[in-house]
């Protein structure tokens, strides 16, 4: 039921994202402009379209004389898409607030308006690519990881693609004695099948346990991570370009350990410790390259999981935009590819339940780096974990992220942030608390942190919670 409270928390949202918009409509609104609309929310997996609020923060209601007949519109709504819109009308104080509830298009079917498959992109309606277009009418075929790599593969074949010895160790099962009881136990979990011309191997099996990709196919072979060092903080001197050709699963610790070996010392934490210690914790890079594994769109043709390592940062990016805003990684999980998470647990390899990001982030604190940024584009999305910095040096957007990052942590650990807890996460002293206090103001002029109301109402001694809590 969508009521004056839901608005609410809308508003307080802060940004709007591919499943809510906002528009003022004080006067009237384009019914072209609303189909477009329609159009593309449907197709992102269905949102709101509010009329009657500001779009810019702080929102304010500014009411709505659009549409008096929404029986109308959406009896027109209906015959131009073919789609079935909900209309709410809220009565707030401010003024008259209209809510159209659009659905997720039909499976396997795009929707349009007058030719153009419309999408999201920031404030703006773009053409859907034609990568998308072709994930969204397969839908109706075999899954990306059902379809064979290859068919009609002999048994000597299947074994000598896959790496099986890895596939038991990392199972943590003994190694059957025949050749039969591997190719069964391959078919249990679904990586293989028997025809009656021979094998189909999967494209599941080939991309977690290929002795190479690119002995498959041209496709499989651009799923390789590819890793690339460059010299300086830009790409216009590459020092490594390397592809990493094994399965996932089977090249996934050599992968991390070449990562992990390339990265410069991070001296703070060496003076600390008093050993030698990376920039950028092994951990932290095992959790974002096993993420942007994982969550790939596999759909996505042409394209790979990119390391790039620079001077001063790791980016980790994937093709494939996230299911849930950047801003929700630390508290929400939602699987792109649950078969491939699965397995990949299993393996030990990933842990399916969240909690990679708040391990980044943690670490992140611990190794007093800036806190990492989460980043969508048009087609990737993107990690970016920085080398180390003095808070002076800090921008004020990185310390706006570390404090809504060291929020979201002491949240999610049944906790709360503080002024103290704030100065202990950038080193600072108590004589900084007036320093702290700013960055958790800029923070809260963002809309991403708020106080805790049931705690105390005084300054000195104030806690607070994510925007989302």
């Amino acid at each position: 039921m969508i009521s004056l409270d839901t608005l609410a928390r809308w508003m307080d949202a802060p940004s709007e994202d591919e499943h809510l918009e906002f528009k003022e409509a004080k006067l009237q609104y384009d019914s072209v402009k609303l189909m477009r609309y329609c159009v593309a929310l449907a197709n992102e997996g269905g949102g709101h379209l509010v009329l009657g609020v500001s779009d810019r923060r702080p929102r304010a209601v500014v009411g709505t004389q659009a549409f008096a007949n929404t029986g109308q519109i959406t009896g027109r709504i209906l015959e131009v898409l073919r789609i079935r819109v909900h209309v709410h009308e809220l009565a707030h104080p401010d003024g008259r607030v209209l809510v159209f509830e659009v659905p997720s298009r039909p499976t396997a079917q795009p929707l349009h308006h007058e030719g153009a498959y419309l999408m999201r992109a920031g404030e703006e309606l773009v053409p859907m690519t034609p990568d998308q277009l072709k994930r969204i009418f397969a839908e109706d075929g075999p899954d990306w990881f059902e379809r064979p790599a290859k068919q009609a593969a002999s048994a000597d074949e299947v074994v000598a693609l896959l790496d099986t010895q890895s596939f038991f160790e990392l199972l943590r099962l003994p190694y059957p004695t025949h050749r039969e009881a591997v190719l069964d136990r391959l078919c249990q979990e679904r990586l293989v099948r028997q025809r009656a011309a021979g094998w189909d191997i999967t494209n599941l099996a080939a991309v977690l346990l290929a002795k190479r990709l690119n002995a498959f196919s041209s496709e499989l072979a651009r799923k390789a991570p590819r890793f690339v060092i460059y010299e300086g903080a830009n790409k216009l001197l590459t020092r490594e370009d390397r592809l990493h050709d094994q399965g996932y699963a089977v090249g996934f610790e050599g992968l991390i350990e070449f990562i992990h070996s390339s990265a410069p010392l991070n001296r703070f934490v060496e003076q600390l410790v008093r050993e030698e210690a990376k920039m950028f914790p092994k951990q932290a890079i095992r959790e974002l390259v096993a993420n942007a594994l994982v969550h790939q769109n596999f759909e996505a043709s042409g394209q790979s999981v990119m390391i790039e390592m620079y001077d001063d940062r790791l980016e980790v990016s994937n093709p494939g935009l996230p299911s849930i805003q950047v801003e929700r990684f630390i508290d929400e999980f939602r699987s792109r590819n649950e078969r491939l998470a699965e397995l990949m647990r299993r393996m030990g390899l990933c842990e399916e339940k969240g909690s990679g990001v708040d391990k980044v982030v943690s670490l992140a604190e611990v190794f007093q780096l800036p806190a990492p940024d989460f980043r969508t584009g048009e087609t990737r999305t993107t990690a970016v974990l920085f080398s180390h910095q003095e808070f002076a040096a800090m921008s004020k957007p990185d310390r706006v992220r570390a404090c809504y990052q060291h929020c979201c942590l002491k949240y999610v650990s049944n906790q709360r942030m503080s002024n103290q807890s704030l100065r202990e996460r950038f080193k600072l002293p108590e004589t900084k608390m007036a320093t702290a206090s700013q960055v958790i103001g800029a923070t809260k002029d963002a809309g991403l942190i708020k106080v805790d109301e049931t705690e105390t109402t005084s300054t000195r001694y104030a806690r607070y919670l994510p925007f989302w809590a």
